[in-house]
């Protein structure tokens, strides 16, 4: 069974821009990561093994909006690309960064 997850509203601050003044200064910037992953095995065994860790979704995101880029649509497709490549059985996936 699918189902689908939603990680809202997550805060970082980061030093992303084009701009010298954005790079120094940095900004507040909202994350939310959309999924759909068969998870239904956690239903029964209520076992963290069984489904996407959040936990480490949100660490994943972190350690990449840690890392300046020059447009944040690029660092949106680095943490798409990690989420991806940690959890192979999300079947769809939406990454929303401002």
């Amino acid at each position: 069974m699918q189902t689908s997850i939603q990680l809202k509203n997550m805060k970082f601050y980061a030093y992303h821009g084009v701009l010298p003044q954005e790079k120094m200064v940095g900004n507040n910037y909202m994350e939310n990561v959309n999924f759909t992953a068969d998870i239904s095995k956690s239903f029964v065994t209520d076992d963290v093994k069984d489904t996407v860790n959040y936990a480490e979704i949100y660490d994943l995101a972190k350690a990449e909006m840690a890392v300046p880029s020059q447009l944040i649509e690029h660092v949106a497709g680095r943490i798409f690309t990690k989420i991806r490549d940690a959890f192979p059985q999300i079947t769809a996936l939406e990454v929303r960064l401002a």
